[in-house]
């Protein structure tokens, strides 16, 4: 499982498919030359990213974003007062909650594993958050994703980091993330769900681009180092410019509210 290192003495279970188990058909033949992503974009080439902060105004911040047909939304309350059940700390604590409306997906109820996306955002946020100026309170960051339209999670990351900064919750620096799927011989980067369903392997890097620095890592599929390489410098390349669209939007919200 990504992002969790296993004991040496422990080997996880593992299966094989059926043997009359029908096996799906490639997306494109080997010596396919001319194949091209069915959105048209090229193999190294990311979906035009739209931000916007201030979408729900009942929140202490918030933020939208939307990559194709990726659309998700994130709120952030708070610092609040912690639970007094809570033992007392000189450190902020973070929440963070991922849900799916019921017409995410084109199947109804055919998402990713919440629970899980919930825990990997609290990591790979955490880092970057300056808890130490919030103490002995929280901060709640409710992500919901809108239409999945592919590469989700980092979506969500990207937008819930537009969001804390929104919330004016001190950071490190804004968190990015983009995912690369391997097919065939191919990297794809920034994969919609139909090339997700057919990826051979996938990674994702969140980072913060100021500091070239990675919060979290997560590689499923089998790579080789070369290849392993080749889609990390892919997608740091690729945080590093979404990172200047998200401060742009932020940039151009301040100035909005400035003339206001």
């Amino acid at each position: 499982m990504a992002g969790r290192a296993s004991s040496a003495t422990t080997t996880p279970p593992t299966y094989s498919p059926s043997p009359n188990q029908k096996k799906r058909p490639p997306l494109f033949k080997d010596g396919d030359l001319d194949w091209v992503r069915p959105d048209g974009r090229g193999f190294h080439q990311c979906r035009p990213a739209f931000f916007r902060t201030g979408a729900v105004n009942a929140a202490a911040g918030s933020a939208y974003a939307e990559f194709g047909n990726t659309k998700v939304i994130v709120s952030v309350f708070g610092p609040r007062e912690s639970k007094k059940a809570m033992m007392y700390s000189d450190m902020g604590r973070l929440n963070c909650s991922v849900s799916y409306t019921t017409y995410a997906t084109a199947v109804r109820g055919q998402v990713s594993d919440q629970k899980e996306s919930s825990s990997m955002l609290h990591k790979a946020l955490e880092g970057a958050i300056r808890l130490e100026t919030f103490p002995k309170t929280t901060v709640d960051v409710f992500a919901l994703v809108l239409e999945s339209g592919g590469s989700d999670f980092p979506v969500v990351l990207s937008c819930a980091s537009l969001a804390l900064a929104d919330a004016g919750i001190m950071l490190y620096d804004l968190v990015a993330a983009v995912s690369v799927s391997c097919l065939g011989p191919n990297l794809v980067i920034d994969p919609i769900s139909e090339e997700e369903s057919y990826q051979d392997g996938s990674l994702m890097i969140t980072c913060m681009p100021s500091r070239y620095e990675v919060t979290q890592l997560t590689v499923t599929g089998e790579w080789s180092s070369a290849r392993i390489n080749e889609a990390m410098q892919l997608c740091l390349d690729a945080c590093s410019k979404l990172g200047k669209v998200m401060r742009s939007c932020l940039k151009e919200a301040a100035s909005a509210s400035e003339e206001t």
